[in-house]
């Protein structure tokens, strides 16, 4: 069963969704950024409109988080004691991060890709100006 959860977090100055889900092949997260404080109402309507075209990190190995039911004041004081030693969405941000430097590479690809093809380009056309130069054209 896969199992999607979305937490809405304030991060100055912006108002931040993390979209967490676990699937068969692993945990992946996805960061929106709101302006303003969303509603309710405005999230569950984005929710439902938006929520496929999240473009989600790529699925990393991992335990899926096993709901246990117990002592709602021990989870209380667990749930505190773990975000102030972590924060909130350490793994999510994690995801976050990997899927930033891996567009990051592809774009350094593209990049030097294009670099290359230009220089090649200029002493192509620089060669051909040469040739006519010495043609006396």
């Amino acid at each position: 069963m896969d199992r999607n959860v979305f937490t809405v977090l304030f991060q100055p100055p912006f108002w931040v969704g993390i979209a967490e889900r676990w699937e068969k092949e692993g945990y992946s997260a996805a960061r929106v950024v709101f302006g303003a404080e969303p509603t309710d109402a405005q999230l569950y309507e984005w929710l439902e409109k938006e929520w496929h075209r999240l473009n989600f990190s790529p699925a990393e190995e991992g335990e899926r988080p096993v709901k246990e039911h117990g002592n709602p004041k021990r989870a209380q004081r667990e749930a505190r004691a773990a975000t102030r030693s972590q924060g909130v969405g350490t793994r999510a941000q994690e995801a976050l991060s990997r899927q930033r430097e891996q567009e990051g590479l592809e774009r350094q690809a593209l990049s030097r890709q294009r670099r290359r093809e230009e220089a090649e380009r200029k002493y192509l056309l620089h060669q051909q100006k040469k040739r006519a130069k010495k043609r006396g054209r």
